[in-house]
C-alpha cells in the first residue's frame, strides 16, 4: 500500500539526488582504461577507487533514491587492498585489476553476501561456491563492490510485474527520471552503471533483460551467444535462453568485461563451444567498422512512440554515411510466430532448472523447490506480493518433465522460427553482417497498480535463438535514452562489437543522467 510517507520520502530523495549530481564526482564517466591509468600513475589505488564508489552509492543510490544496489560487499575494501599490494609486487593481472564491479543478485557468490534473485525466500541461503563467471571476475583482479537489485526472480513471477521491484530490494528507479522504470530484469545493474556507482556491471538475460535496461539507462550492453558464458551458479529461468552479459557506459568497457567473463566451464556443457571465445574483444574496436558493412533493417520492430523511430532513422542515416550498405527492410518472423511456444518452453525449463538449482544450495536453503517458493510467497503475501501475484510460477509448477511432447514441440518451433527461418535465413539471404532495429521504447512510468507498460522491443529473435545481441546508445528523447540494436548469427560477437563501437564513435550519443524528478519538456 502506498501512503503519503512514501511520497514524501521519494520527493526528498529526488531533491537530494538532483542536488548531489550538481556536485562534481571525480570518477564520473571514467572508463576502465582511465581507471587503470590513474592506478598506474599513483593518483588512485584500488582501495581509494572502491571507497569513492562506495561513497557515491551511499549518496546517490541510498540517500538519492535510485536504489539499485541491494547489498554491499563487506570485504570489498580488504580485497582492494590486497590487489594494491599485488600490483606493487607483481604488476596488474590485466585490464580489470582493481576495477570496481557490481553484479546482479542472481549470480552466486560464496562469500558474506547473499544470492537471492531479489526474493525473501532465498534470504538465508548461501551458495556452496562462486558462479563460474564470479570465479573469472575474481581471477581477473576485479573488486566486486556488491550486488544489484533486479526484477524479482528475473521478472519471471507475474504477468503484471513491475520491473525493478523485488521483495528484498524494493523499487529501483531510472536515474534519468526517478518516477520512471529502469526496465528489467537487470534493473539495478543498468541504473548503477548509468549513475556512475561502479565502472561496469554484470546483468543476465533470458529475453531482453540485458539489452532493455541497457537501452533505457543509456548504456552499451552485450547479450552473448548461449554458451559463451557459463550459466553455472546463476539462479535460472531457462537453460535454452539464459546468459549473463556485460553492461557498461562504453562499448570498449563492455568488450573488456566480456572477455573476462567468457570461456569453457566443465559444469556447463553448453560452453563446450566457448573455444570460440576471444581473449581480447578490444581488437575488434574499429572506428571505421561500419564501412563496407551490410546491415538489414528489421522494420517489424519499429512503430515505437515518443520519437524513437525517428531517432533510429537518423542512426541508420549516420551508418549509411559512414559507408554501410543498408538493406531495408528485412523480414524476420515476429513473436506471433514463436511467442506462445517461447512461453511454453520457459515455463517447462523454469520448473526443471530452478528445482535443480534450489536442491544444490544444500542445508542453508529453506525452499528446495518451486512449489516451496510458491508456498513461501503466499505465506509472506504482505511482503512478497503487495503489488502483483505469481501467475507465471503457478503455471510453471503445473508443467511436466522436459521429455513431454508439448515441451519438445515448442522448443523445435522456437528454433525453426528464430534460427533456420529467422536470423540465419535473413543473414544468408541478404549476405548481412548484422540486423539492426530500435532496442525498445522509452522508459515508462513506474506503476504499482497496473504493472509494466510494454513499449515494444527487438530482443525476442536473438534471445529465443540463443544468438548475440548488442545495444548501444542512440540518443536522448525528452531526456530519456534510447538504444540501437545489432544482432546476428551464433558467435558473431566480434562483428557486432565492431559495428556497435563504430556507431558509438560516430555519434557519441551517451549522456549521463541528471536524476530529474520527472521528464522535463521544453516549451
Amino acid at each position: 500500500m502506498i501512503d503519503r510517507r512514501d511520497v514524501l520520502k521519494l520527493t526528498g530523495a529526488v531533491a537530494f539526488a538532483a542536488a548531489a549530481q550538481t556536485r562534481s564526482f571525480e570518477l564520473d564517466e571514467l572508463t576502465i582504461d582511465d581507471l587503470q591509468k590513474s592506478m598506474q600513475s599513483g593518483r588512485f589505488t584500488a582501495r581509494s577507487l572502491a571507497e569513492k564508489y562506495l561513497a557515491r552509492i551511499e549518496e546517490i543510490d541510498k540517500k538519492g533514491g535510485v536504489n539499485s544496489v541491494i547489498e554491499i560487499n563487506p570485504d570489498a575494501l580488504k580485497i582492494a587492498e590486497s590487489l594494491d599490494q599485488e600490483r606493487k609486487q607483481k604488476g596488474p593481472r590485466g585490464p580489470m585489476h582493481g576495477i570496481p564491479v557490481l553484479i546482479k543478485d542472481n549470480i552466486a557468490t560464496a562469500d558474506r553476501m547473499s544470492t537471492t534473485a531479489g526474493s525473501l525466500a532465498l534470504a538465508a541461503s548461501r551458495p556452496p561456491k562462486d558462479a563460474f563467471i564470479v570465479e573469472r571476475l575474481r581471477a581477473s583482479g576485479a573488486v566486486i563492490l556488491g550486488k544489484t537489485n533486479l526484477s524479482e526472480w528475473a521478472n519471471f513471477r507475474s504477468l503484471h510485474s513491475v520491473s525493478g521491484w523485488s521483495g528484498r530490494g524494493g523499487q529501483t528507479r531510472n536515474p534519468y527520471a526517478l518516477d520512471r522504470n529502469t526496465s528489467g530484469s537487470s534493473s539495478g545493474s543498468g541504473a548503477a552503471v548509468a549513475s556512475n556507482l561502479c565502472a561496469v556491471a554484470v546483468g543476465t538475460e533470458t529475453d531482453g533483460s540485458v539489452v532493455s535496461p541497457a537501452s533505457v539507462n543509456g548504456l552499451a550492453g552485450i547479450k552473448p551467444t548461449i554458451g559463451l558464458l557459463s550459466r553455472a551458479g546463476i539462479v535460472p529461468i531457462a537453460h535454452s535462453q539464459d546468459t549473463a552479459g556485460p553492461m557498461a557506459r562504453t562499448v570498449r568497457d563492455a568488450a573488456i568485461l566480456l572477455a573476462v567473463l567468457s570461456g569453457p566451464d566443465p559444469a556447463d556443457p553448453a560452453t563446450s563451444g566457448a573455444g570460440r571465445a576471444q581473449l581480447d574483444y578490444t581488437r575488434y574496436l574499429d572506428p571505421k567498422g561500419l564501412k563496407g558493412a551490410r546491415l538489414g533493417v528489421a522494420r517489424k520492430y519499429f512503430g515505437l512512440a515518443g520519437g524513437v523511430d525517428q531517432l533510429i532513422e537518423d542512426a541508420i542515416a549516420h551508418m549509411k554515411s559512414a559507408g554501410a550498405t543498408i538493406v531495408d527492410p528485412v523480414d524476420l518472423p515476429g513473436p506471433d510466430q514463436y511467442g506462445e511456444a517461447e512461453g511454453v518452453v520457459l515455463r517447462y525449463e523454469f520448473k526443471a532448472d530452478l528445482n535443480q538449482y534450489l536442491q544444490g544450495l544444500g542445508p542453508s536453503a529453506k525452499c528446495k523447490s518451486l512449489a516451496a517458493i510458491i508456498a513461501f510467497n503466499e505465506k509472506e503475501r504482505a511482503r512478497e506480493m503487495p503489488f502483483f501475484e505469481q501467475e507465471i510460477m503457478l503455471q510453471a509448477e503445473k508443467k511436466g518433465p522436459l521429455t513431454d511432447k508439448a515441451y519438445l514441440d515448442a522448443r523445435a518451433k522456437c528454433l525453426q522460427a528464430t534460427r533456420s527461418a529467422g536470423i540465419d535465413a535473413v543473414v544468408q539471404k541478404h549476405k548481412l553482417d548484422a540486423i539492426v532495429a530500435p532496442t525498445n521504447g522509452l522508459a515508462w512510468l513506474i506503476d504499482w497498480v497496473n504493472g509494466d507498460h510494454d513499449t515494444g522491443g527487438c530482443s525476442g529473435p536473438a534471445a529465443v535463438a540463443g544468438y548475440p545481441h548488442v545495444t548501444v546508445p542512440a540518443g536522448l528523447l525528452h531526456g530519456l535514452p534510447a538504444g540501437l540494436s545489432f544482432f546476428g548469427t551464433a558467435w558473431s560477437e566480434p562483428t557486432l562489437i565492431k559495428l556497435a563501437y563504430s556507431f558509438e564513435q560516430l555519434t557519441k550519443a551517451r549522456r549521463p543522467p541528471k536524476f530529474l524528478r520527472t521528464v522535463e519538456f521544453s516549451s
